[in-house]
Parts: structure tokens; sequence; C-alpha cells
């Protein structure tokens, strides 16, 4: 890998150390996947129940991933991971005494995977927003195409290797491994000195640092692309997974070793997408390589379904790996280029929460099919779905990576005021005038359409433009923030990128002065006093 862009990375000592302990992480995860999803098998009294366990681990990422995201942007996203980490090691340790001590059920089996899959749901959003934290932001690609390595190198290998646990000692043996696979990252944790920068404002309240995020992926459409692409995949190609266990028990006739042999297939094939992601992305577009890997993984599946070889299953999982690793890192990196700083936790939470609440869905959709006709049906329904996520694409086309420098802009400075505000004063009321000749209203109402996405996706409420009736070159942008902190909040979310519709409307603005800001607090009552006084030598609060 060296001279290669997946190795710059590597070069921070704190990536090197926390990515080589997700190896070992990812692999004690995914043999308790193989000892959880074989133990159903054999427990179970219906296919329905094998496909929850993929439904138990995905539900609690679709459910908690947008509350963890806001946690991500507010706290220390460190902190977090050690706590994520250690509840899981806790529910491990439990899983394996539950089932050594003989006392497992199936609902008792999804109930300690769904906790362990609220663990993978706290800790998802914090460690992928810290790429930009552990690395440059240009090496930002390369370190999710890593990550992505991580995981499937071990899916390479940890299938098999939990194959052979199962077989040899039993489904508790690998509960117990994977309790275990959690200390190094733990210890990787303690040993990341993250360095915050000092906050300017008071933490955003986490009601609204949710619906802050909520607010910027709903006013940003390429960023509603790539989610809605992000469910689509999951809600098809989940069946591969979820169905896996079915496939070697009932299509094939083969053991626990068989189903590590056929997930190991599909590790390796993850692996080579991994090594190719680079070189594929700088030959195709974005949209090009989403629409050929939806179509790949189609063909995987119904193959998959139909064949009753081990050889031709184990080969069809080969791209099907590729394919599964090409997709979700173009959406994650998608994702995280398109998303400033500030919210790209909660941005990334809401990405999971699509995909991995269309695995979910996934998941118990196609165990009833399999179920009620077969795991063959259920394989070939689901490439039928995805399919027709490729005809939705003809129409909606997936942006290209985001080229937009999205760095705060830095140049609010908060204005000296005469009234005695607090913090929490409001709601405030802005009001910016603007002069515009008749000949450049077009070009003045185009920018104000995008102005006006800008100002709601950064927290403005109630967004209005006037126009003076007696005098029609005045126009008048007008919105709402509920505190004067807000404000400032509002303003210091303003990227470079965003300057240039600022630039666009002074250029357009034909008065003497640049447009003048009246900042305005509202009454909602006419008090008998006045409750805020005039100060004497007004100074920046």
């Amino acid at each position: 890998m060296p001279g290669s862009p997946l190795a710059k990375p590597f070069q921070s000592i704190d990536f090197r150390l926390l990515w080589t302990a997700s190896l070992v992480s990812n692999l004690g995860g995914l043999i308790q996947a193989v000892g959880a999803g074989w133990m159903m098998a054999t427990i179970a009294a219906s296919d329905d129940m094998v496909a929850l366990v993929q439904s138990a681990t995905t539900l609690p990422v679709m459910l908690f991933s947008l509350a963890a995201g806001a946690l991500a942007d507010s706290f220390d996203r460190r902190l977090i991971m050690l706590v994520a980490q250690t509840l899981m090691t806790i529910v491990s340790v439990a899983l394996a005494v539950m089932t050594i001590l003989g006392v497992m059920t199936p609902w008792l089996l999804l109930a300690f995977t769904f906790l362990i899959g609220c663990g993978t749901a706290l800790h998802n959003p914090s460690w992928q927003a810290s790429m930009g934290d552990i690395v440059p932001r240009e090496d930002i690609p390369a370190a999710v195409t890593l990550n992505s390595m991580a995981f499937n190198l071990m899916r390479s290998v940890g299938p098999a290797i939990g194959g052979v646990i199962v077989a040899a000692a039993g489904a508790a043996m690998a509960f117990a491994f994977n309790a275990i696979s959690y200390l190094p990252l733990i210890l990787a944790l303690l040993r990341w000195k993250h360095r915050r920068l000092p906050a300017s404002l008071p933490r955003e309240a986490f009601g609204h640092a949710v619906s802050a995020g909520v607010r910027y992926v709903v006013m940003s459409p390429n960023l509603l692309r790539v989610i809605s692409r992000g469910f689509l995949f999951g809600l098809g190609g989940v069946a591969i997974l979820a169905l896996l266990p079915l496939v070697a028990r009932d299509l094939i006739s083969g053991g626990a070793i068989t189903y590590g042999l056929l997930l190991g297939s599909f590790g390796i094939g993850a692996i080579g997408g991994a090594l190719l992601n680079t070189r594929v992305r700088e030959t195709f577009n974005n949209e090009t390589i989403a629409r050929g890997a939806f179509v790949v993984f189609a063909l995987s599946a119904t193959i998959l379904g139909l064949s009753g070889q081990v050889w031709l299953s184990c080969l069809s999982l080969l791209p099907a790996g590729a394919c599964w690793v090409l997709t979700l890192s173009l959406f994650n990196v998608s994702v995280q280029l398109s998303t400033p700083r500030w919210v790209v936790g909660r941005a990334l939470s809401i990405y999971q929460t699509a995909t991995f609440g269309g695995m979910a869905a996934g998941s118990w959709l196609w165990g009833l099919v399999a179920d009620t006709y077969g795991p063959t049906t259920a394989l070939v329904a689901s490439a039928a779905t995805l399919i027709f996520a490729v005809v939705i694409s003809l129409r909606f086309a997936l942006p290209e990576f985001a080229k937009l420098n999205l760095d705060p802009l830095g140049e609010f400075e908060e204005p000296a005021l005469r009234l005695d505000l607090r913090a929490r004063s409001g709601p405030i009321m802005i009001m910016v005038d603007y002069e515009i000749e008749q000949q450049d209203v077009p070009a003045f109402l185009a920018a104000m359409a995008e102005r006006r996405r800008i100002r709601l996706r950064d927290g403005a409420r109630q967004w209005a433009l006037l126009r003076d009736l007696e005098n029609p070159n005045l126009w008048t942008e007008t919105y709402h923030v509920p505190t004067w902190v807000e404000y400032i909040r509002h303003n210091l979310r303003r990227t470079k990128a965003d300057a240039e519709i600022t630039a666009k409307l002074r250029r357009l603005h034909r008065g003497d002065r640049p447009p003048r800001v009246h900042r305005m607090i509202e009454r909602q009552t006419v008090p008998m006093h006045d409750d805020m006084p005039i100060k004497e030598n007004p100074e920046v609060p």
C-alpha cells in the first residue's frame, strides 16, 4: 500500500492504533454474529426468527442513531465511544454467561443482540465523525475506505474462525471471544488525546440539536438523495446477510463451518472492493458506481438463491461483498464531504438511520418471505428490489463528491449592542435591506432562493422576502431566531462556500453602503416599564 492514497491516514499514530484495535473488535463482532445466527438456526422454530437476528442488530442503529449523532456533535466523541464499548463488553459477558448456563431462548438471544446493537448505534456516529478530527479533510475518503476494509478484512476470516469456534466449542465461546475483543479498542481510546476546541457558545440543548440536524439534512437536496439510496440498498441488499444461515442449512445442506465459509467469501470480495475503491472512484462518476453496484449485487443474490453448490455460492458472494463496500463507502464519503463539521455527526447518523432502517425492515421482510416461500424466492425478490432502485435512480441521480469549502467562514463579529440583552433574550427578528435595480431582479430572486435555503438550513425561522410598494427597488429579507445566542450560532455556522451567495447579493445591491442589517427583539406584550436598560458604553457581550 505504500504510495497509495490509502496509506496517508496511517501517517497519524492515533489512526493507526484505533484502526488496528478496530480490527480486533470487528473480528469479535463477526464471530459473535456467527454464533448468534447459527444458534438461532438451531433453537428457533421458524425461519423468520433467524432473519430477526440481523434485524435485532440493525434496528437499534435505526432507532437511536440520530440521538447518538446529536451527542457526537455536542459532547466529547472519545468519551461517547468509551461508554459504548464498555456497554457492549458488559452485554457480551452476560450473553456468554447465560449461554453457558443453558438458559438461552430465541427471544433472550434477540434481546442481547439488540443491546449490542444499541452500543453500535451509540459508537458509530462518534467514530465516523471523528475521522475529520484524526486525519486531514483530503484524507477522509481514504480513512472511510480503510474503516470499511478493517471490517471486511475481518469478515474474510472472522466468520470462518467463528464457524470453527462454534463447531468445536459452541456459541458460548464465540460470545466470550467477542467480550474480550472490545478491550484493545477501549485501551486505544483511553490513549487517544482528542483535543476539542474550546466552545465559544453554550452547548446546544439536546432537542434543539436533534431538530437542527434534521433541518440541515431536509434543506440539503444532495444529502437527501444519498440517504434515500442508502435506505433502498439496505432494504434489498441485506437479504444476503440475513438469509445466509438458511442458505447454508437448507440450500447447501451445510453446517456452521459452511456458514462461516460463505461469510468469509463475502468478506474477501469486500476487501477487493475496498482495494479497488480509489481507482473505481477516479474512473467513474458516483451514479455509475452506484448503479453498477446495485445491478451486480442483484445478480449475486439471484445466483445465490438458485445455486445449490458451495463453490458457486461462494463465487457469487465475492462480487456481492465488493459491491457492498463500494456502495456504502461511497454513500458515507458523500455525506461526510457534503456536511460541515458542526453537524457531521447528525448527518451521518441520519444516513445510518435510513440505511440500517432499510436493513432492519429488509431482514424482517425477507425472513417472512423465506418462511413462507423459501429462501430462493426471498433472494430473487430482494434482487428485484435493487433493480427497481436502479430504475428510480434514472430520475434522481447521486451528486458528485462536494468540492465546496465547508470550513467555517469566520467573518462574523458579534455586534456591540445598546440594549442589555442576555444569551436567551428573544425572539430576535433580523431584517436586511437591499436596493435592487429592476433589470437585476431575476438574478436577485435566484440568489435569494439559495439564500433562503441556507438561512433555514442553519436555523432561521419564518423567512420572508418583502418588497416596498412605494419604493420598488427596496427589498427586505426577514427571518427570526428564538434567542440572541441562536442568532450568534446561526452566523457561526456559515461556511466559506456560503460566502459566494453573500458576495453575489452584494454585487447586485446598488446602495451607497452595504445592505443594512436591522437586529430587533420582539415584544410579545407591551410592559408598563422597560425591562431592558440602554447601556451607556456598549461593548460586545
